[in-house]
């Protein structure tokens, strides 16, 4: 059998892969590139494969640098299955038509430039309806159930511990009467996490595809996340500012949300101070986290059985219209927006930061991966001015980047994770991450645990011999 790699591959986006075993062809996930011009521009390549050859698709979870192109893969000809969990299918049902609605309005934007200077115009690389298209196809495999979606195939889902519904997927291939166990693990979360429970840990694998995004860091020490967090909402209320956080409508948002329902249970923040989510699929996706508390962890049920419901506080707005939230713009203060997205390179968080991003008074507050190209990676590596919305604009807000936040396993977490399995994998292939991350990764891999680790590149072909 061949895997081929066909994103995230030398870079954190674009997560898809493509097995071919003898009698049988299928992908996992197969997610928007997201980053640089160069980066973005693949997602309206030309497919290496056959679409229409690809028998079923696996989706370890519904973030859109793994779920963003099944809606172009099913356009241009894929008609399998595609299974993910539950949770997984509940927010995809929200999320790729909302990008098919980003990816109309780009073109859109475009073929206005393009047609006052008599060019061709562009297609979007799918619309909302093409997505609408694909979710038909999505199918339901429950986390710790073995699925047989073809002769000689079966896969299981286990927990991931990243967000709500993320999965890590062990598949087996049965192929010249010997089977061979491939094992990917999508993106890993940290332990003891809000909402989602630990990561499971794997027992074997012959072949291991390993997420890197943290693979060359440590996640600081922080006892006490929402301490840090009403620290910052205090000394930019005293100020007279408003607190701006860029953030991903999945998971992080209802992180956020889980710290300062926490605080305010404790009577630790002010119910004064105005809490915005200014962003409608971040409002669908806490809807969503609503309906399924039957996979909240341990934690998060014990929060509810006393009677604090992390997602409900009585200062906590909605702001789902347009109108809305260019009525935020006149805030001043006393205000936190809660906005996406979570890399400020698209979405209603650029309004914000165009009316605070210039006040020393405000804060920026990131909780999340700011990827290679992004204005959210300007603008935390220390930029000092930036081109927002067709401005330049000076920055002298106070700008936080808080880690603690992040949903992805960092170093040690990796490394502990790979400790526990009890016969290791023949081969670790390296991908989602930046080039440092992945080396550093890997180099430790081998250094402590003798495992060889292989980095594929971009549209790399690799045989996997049975072991």
């Amino acid at each position: 059998m061949r895997i081929k790699f066909l994103g995230a591959a030398r870079t954190v986006t674009g997560s898809f892969y493509v097995i071919e075993t003898e009698k049988t062809t299928f992908a996992v996930d197969c997610g928007m590139f997201q980053g640089s011009e160069a980066l973005e521009d693949r997602n309206n390549a030309v497919y290496t494969i056959r679409p229409e050859s690809v028998d079923f698709l696996i989706l370890t979870h519904a973030h859109i640098d793994h779920s963003g192109l099944i809606p172009k893969l099913c356009k241009a000809g894929f008609k399998g299955k595609i299974y993910c969990s539950s949770a997984t299918k509940d927010l995809c049902e929200v999320m790729l038509p909302d990008s098919g609605h980003i990816q109309e309005w780009d073109a859109n934007r475009k073929n206005y430039e393009l047609e006052k200077s008599n060019q061709p115009v562009i297609e979007p690389i799918y619309t909302v309806q093409d997505a609408a298209n694909a979710l038909k196809q999505f199918t339901i495999a429950e986390i710790d159930e073995v699925n047989k979606p073809a002769a000689g195939i079966e896969f299981r889902f286990r927990e991931a511990g990243h967000i709500l519904g993320s999965c890590i997927a062990e598949i087996w291939i049965e192929e010249d009467d010997s089977k061979t166990k491939l094992v990917f693990s999508g993106d890993l979360g940290r332990p003891a996490q809000p909402f989602v429970k630990d990561p499971a840990f794997i027992e074997e694998a012959d072949y291991l595809v390993l997420e890197s995004t943290y693979g060359d860091r440590l996640h600081p020490e922080m006892p006490d996340r929402p301490e840090e967090l009403k620290k910052i909402i205090d000394e930019t209320m005293k100020k007279g500012g408003n607190l701006i956080i860029p953030s991903f409508a999945v998971e992080r948002t209802q992180d956020l949300l889980y710290d300062l329902s926490l605080l305010q249970s404790q009577d630790r923040l002010d119910p004064k101070i105005d809490i915005y989510i200014d962003s409608p699929l971040a409002i669908k996706a806490t809807e969503i986290f609503k309906r399924n508390f039957d996979l909240y962890d341990r934690e998060t049920n014990h929060m509810i059985k006393k009677g604090h419901h992390p997602l409900k506080m009585p200062n906590l707005k909605y702001s789902s219209t347009k109108a809305e939230s260019m009525k935020l713009n006149e805030r001043k203060s006393n205000t936190i927006i809660i906005s996406a997205s979570g890399m400020c390179d698209a979405g209603r968080i650029q309004y914000h930061l165009q009316h605070n991003l210039w006040r020393p008074e405000s804060t920026i507050l990131f909780v999340g991966y700011q990827a290679e190209g992004t204005l959210g990676r300007q603008i935390v590596s220390g930029d000092k001015n930036v081109e927002l919305l067709g401005r330049q604009i000076t920055v002298k807000a106070r700008i936080e980047d808080n880690r603690a936040y992040s949903a992805h396993a960092d170093q040690s977490d990796l490394l502990n994770w790979l400790y526990k399995f009890e016969h290791k994998p023949k081969t670790i292939f390296i991908v989602h991450g930046e080039d440092e991350a992945q080396k550093a990764l890997s180099e430790k891999i081998q250094e402590e645990l003798k495992i060889a680790t292989v980095i594929p590149d971009w549209l790399d072909e690799v045989e996997l011999k049975p072991v």
